[in-house]
């Protein structure tokens, strides 16, 4: 993979810079936007950026920082799911706080905003409580977003509950885009003023990259992946008027900054912040080291969304609208659903196939197909073949049938889909490995599958989509189901 971002370079200068922001105040509330663990998003498009960079660079800082996670009551209500892990909020919560605890930072609480008595959300609060995760409640806040007055008030912001922190450096994250990350931070500087302490706010949010023109590839990568948000990058036009410098960010903080404003002179007594721009801490566009690299990654990244969004189309869980927005994107850029090779190579293959189900696989040069056959799935016979390739291993069969018929009887008994799924053909893999060498060399290159592009001529489901993208292979997907 060629890089086209300086990690090391990120770390020391991001590091740098919310330390200097850090030093402005007595405590300091940082919003986290986007992901604390695991930035894959970030990952793609900048080639040599580590998913796990956000929270690696405060491992520094643990002992004076803690966490506090945020959810809306309504998407615990809805039982929203992360859509790449396929779990639901509260085990997403619980993933965090069980990451943060293992890596030694301290986790203080979970705020569930905008709280309506819903008696869904009672029974996730039991699950946290009997889970020894402290738990507070926010409710709508009382004149926002116009009556400053109001707000700023006690019956506004000094109505929710002061969560009890007891560190200088409080991260402020959640699960998702509009858990309510804001309004705490600020329900909380609002209580810490009121104590007589020097709180202040600044925002960890890595897209888009404000110094970078507004229709680069990489800002429009981070419009395709918040087009369900409807967001959309603007010129921020406080930091032009203020410093006479074109800045980049979004529609959301720019409509936002004078309410936010206002409320942050209201509360702290001064103005820290002229820009939606200012608030950030964000120096991800001082380390791209190549243009073209990370260019063509965001343009990649544009079309997995279009896929992706399109998909989310057909099952019912976006409209329309969505990967349209998408669509337009790829348009701006004179880029197409054919722009990732994998896809002509697996409607060919299809095509050879009569219909059969194909997914194709790229591993540098190599173009790599697999179909469903009567013993797997796609994904199964994709990856098989994609490790013979690897391994340079002749096309025998790896999977030993002593191994294989106990699984398959297995599965019909149960009244399963009678092919292995990619995890099942792993498994199978594994136990083989034990007395075949050839499988044991196989399996150890598995990571080498890691960021390869993959197209399937079919929606990927289940086991089968969770498999892929546990190997961090990067799946899209034709917008038609098994069988159409």
């Amino acid at each position: 993979m060629k890089i086209g971002f300086d990690n090391k370079k990120y770390v020391k200068i991001q590091s740098e810079k919310i330390k200097e922001r850090f030093k402005l105040f007595d405590k300091l509330y940082l919003e986290v936007g986007g992901k604390l663990f695991d930035d894959s998003h970030a990952a793609r498009i900048l080639p040599g950026f580590k998913n796990d960079v956000k929270i690696s660079m405060f491992k520094e800082l643990k002992d004076d920082l803690e966490i506090i996670f945020c959810i809306n009551a309504g998407d615990i209500e809805k039982n929203k799911t992360r859509g790449e892990y396929g779990i639901n909020y509260y085990q997403e919560i619980m993933k965090l706080i069980n990451q943060s605890k293992k890596m030694g930072f301290s986790v203080n609480s979970v705020v569930i905003t905008l709280y309506k008595n819903q008696v869904s959300v009672d029974k996730f609060i039991k699950k946290l409580n009997r889970n020894g995760i402290k738990t507070y409640i926010h409710t709508f806040t009382k004149g926002y977003p116009t009556d400053v007055e109001t707000i700023v008030s006690e019956e506004g912001y000094g109505a929710n509950p002061y969560v009890e922190t007891t560190k200088p450096l409080i991260l402020v994250n959640a699960p998702g885009p509009g858990s309510g990350k804001l309004a705490t931070c600020l329900s909380q500087i609002y209580h810490e003023n009121k104590r007589g302490v020097n709180a202040g706010y600044a925002k960890f949010e890595t897209f888009p990259v404000w110094n970078l023109p507004l229709k680069h590839p990489v800002n429009l990568a981070y419009e395709a992946a918040t087009a369900d948000l409807k967001d959309v990058n603007m010129i921020d036009p406080f930091h032009l008027e203020k410093y006479g410098t074109i800045a980049v960010n979004y529609n959301r903080d720019i409509e936002t900054f004078p309410i936010l404003k206002n409320i942050l002179s209201k509360v702290s007594k001064k103005d820290i912040y002229h820009s939606p721009t200012d608030m950030g801490v964000n120096m991800v566009g001082f380390c791209i080291t190549d243009e073209e690299v990370v260019e063509e990654a965001s343009k990649k990244e544009i079309v997995r969304r279009y896929y992706n969004e399109l998909n989310n189309y057909k099952m019912g869980l976006c409209d329309e609208d969505t990967y349209k927005k998408v669509k337009l994107l790829m348009n701006e850029l004179k880029i197409d659903e054919y722009y990732l090779d994998v896809v002509d190579a697996s409607l060919k293959k299809k095509e050879k196939e009569n219909g059969t189900p194909v997914i194709a696989l790229k591993i540098g040069k190599k173009m790599i197909t697999g179909k469903q056959t009567e013993l797997m799935t796609a994904p199964g016979s994709v990856v098989l073949n994609a490790l013979k390739q690897l391994g340079k291993i002749p096309d025998i069969y790896l999977l030993s049938p002593k191994v294989l018929e106990p699984i398959l009887q297995l599965k019909q008994e149960m009244g399963n889909e009678e092919r292995l799924t990619l995890s099942e053909v792993l498994t199978a893999l594994s136990i083989c490995s034990v007395t075949n060498p050839v499988a044991s060399n196989a399996l150890s290159l598995l990571s080498k599958l890691r960021g390869a592009e993959a197209h399937a001529t079919y929606i990927v489901t289940g086991n089968d989509k969770k498999a892929l993208k546990d190997l961090k292979i990067n799946l899209t997907c034709e917008s038609e189901f098994i069988g159409e």
